[in-house]
């Protein structure tokens, strides 16, 4: 396999990445409030932000 050093380096997405999960948390949120009402939507969005505490204590 050849080595091709003129290759550009790939595009960061990482903001692109942040901003689409919190459309897409915010799009699923409100359909669970449509459907089960406000305190299931709560109880996900409690649960949502427990696993993001635990992955960033786990990185950390």
């Amino acid at each position: 396999m050849r080595d091709n050093n003129d290759r550009p380096s790939a595009p960061d997405f990482t903001v692109a990445c942040i901003v689409m999960f919190g459309v897409n948390l915010t799009w699923m949120l409100m359909v669970i409030w449509v459907v089960w009402g406000l305190i299931a939507a709560a109880a996900t969005g409690w649960a949502v932000n427990k696993v993001i505490n635990r992955i960033e204590a786990a990185r950390s």
